[in-house]
């Protein structure tokens, strides 16, 4: 798992400095965690993440986002509770959930967003 700036975050999910619609700049579908370090919810999502990020090798990007450190980008997206996690697909656009959502939401979500199966 990739923890991205605002600069990774432009040259590898999406660069709105070049444009207010939504372009997707990645290969591979990704999500995205905006956490904290003092967030209790956060760390309960940090082990599925890392779970999922060997389960889906290959198909999808994990990435997270310390809200902390990159107040702009969180800001960008209106983040307001933690963790929030974004769901991108390739094509389309992308999906907000908020809250420690279990590994089964997110098999989901890698499913009917993402449009990856393993």
């Amino acid at each position: 798992m990739e923890l991205l700036t605002n600069e990774s975050f432009k040259e590898k999910v999406f660069n709105w400095e070049e444009t207010q619609e939504w372009k997707f700049r990645g290969e591979l579908p990704c999500i995205i965690d905006f956490y904290a370090d003092w967030c209790g919810p956060c760390k309960m999502v940090a082990p599925i993440l890392e779970q999922l990020s060997k389960e889906y090798e290959g198909k999808i990007n994990i990435y997270k986002v310390d809200t902390e450190d990159q107040q702009e980008l969180a800001g960008m997206f209106g983040i307001q509770s933690i963790p929030s996690i974004l769901f991108c697909p390739v094509e389309g656009q992308p999906q907000m959930a908020m809250g420690a959502l279990p590994k089964a939401s997110f098999e989901s979500a890698i499913s009917d967003v993402l449009k990856v199966t393993k």
